[in-house]
């Protein structure tokens, strides 16, 4: 089974509101978001974002150039089908961002629970590739991932664990370190998964 077919697989099994990332309000998302001074007019978007309520509350916010990206069609069906009339003011890419290659560029690039599950240095090159030409320079990127203290696999899969420094030192010099923030995240099944979120801007 391809990278695809098992995101696919697990979105068709699952509720998203049941999966291990899921989180009802993104609040470190949402805190850094605002922290990058990011205006409601520019282009934002959300790389793996099939099953995060972020696109909810930026749209409540005013956000009204928002792009969400999932490798899992039934993933962005789900949140088009919750979103409901709001769901046709959003830009639904369905892709994997190893591969997707931008027709644009945004000022917000936020990844929660992506860049982790990269771990072939290969696939993580071409994330970086494409991370580089679709963030404006000045632009901001927040990757969140496991921690060094997180689980070393999620869904079945092995991940890529980070500290703030070793992912700035994996995104490379374009990318300067300005904010970062530690999550002890609980699971809808309760248990605890340890994510670091760090903030870049893109120079």
């Amino acid at each position: 089974m391809n990278r695809k077919q098992h995101w696919e697989e697990v979105y068709r099994k699952k509720p998203e509101d049941t999966v291990s990332w899921f989180q009802p309000r993104p609040e470190i998302s949402l805190d850094l978001i605002h922290a990058a001074g990011v205006r409601q007019s520019d282009a934002v978007i959300d790389v793996g974002g099939g099953a995060s309520r972020l696109v909810d509350h930026l749209l409540a916010e005013g956000f009204t150039d928002i792009s969400v990206l999932d490798i899992a069609e039934p993933a962005l069906q789900k949140d088009k089908a919750r979103l409901g009339d709001a769901a046709t003011r959003v830009h639904w890419i369905a892709a994997d961002i190893t591969e997707w290659q931008a027709q644009r560029q945004y000022r917000l690039w936020h990844d929660r629970a992506v860049f982790h599950f990269l771990t072939d240095p290969a696939d993580r090159a071409a994330y970086r590739s494409n991370l580089e030409a679709a963030l404006l320079p000045g632009g901001t990127a927040i990757i969140a991932s496991f921690s060094l203290q997180g689980p070393e696999r999620c869904s079945g899969l092995p991940v890529q664990r980070y500290s703030h420094e070793s992912l700035a030192a994996e995104l490379g010099p374009r990318f300067q370190l300005t904010a970062q923030r530690d999550e002890a995240h609980q699971t809808p099944a309760g248990q605890i998964q340890n994510f670091q979120y760090s903030m870049f801007v893109r120079v």
